[in-house]
């Protein structure tokens, strides 16, 4: 099962196993992880699972659709690295998949 890195807000460092075919934010909720609300529901009509992507793993993640990158223009401090969880699916190539929560969400 790939393993998937969050850094909560807080810093603190949450490694959490996540099944293949669910979506970074479904695993992040599953496993109580600080920062991400996905008020939606995964529906990519909000950005409260709006996560940074580590600089080594950006080019290896499919590039946001434009549904998302218009939901992230609402997100707290967007960067280039800005994604929604709920629009990453677990691959077996993501294993290491290295994401930092925002200090806040929307």
């Amino acid at each position: 099962m790939p393993r998937i890195v969050f850094v909560e807000p807080s810093g603190e460092i949450r490694e959490v196993d996540a099944p293949i075919g669910i979506s970074v934010m479904e695993a992040a909720k599953q496993r109580g992880v600080a920062g991400i609300v996905a008020q939606c529901g995964g529906a990519c009509a909000c950005a409260t699972c709006h996560v940074y992507v580590d600089a080594a793993w950006v080019a290896k993640l499919p590039p946001a659709e434009d549904m998302e990158q218009g939901m992230l223009e609402s997100a707290w401090e967007p960067r280039s690295n800005s994604r929604l969880s709920c629009q990453i699916t677990v691959t077996a190539k993501l294993d290491g998949l290295r994401v930092s929560v925002p200090a806040q969400q929307g």
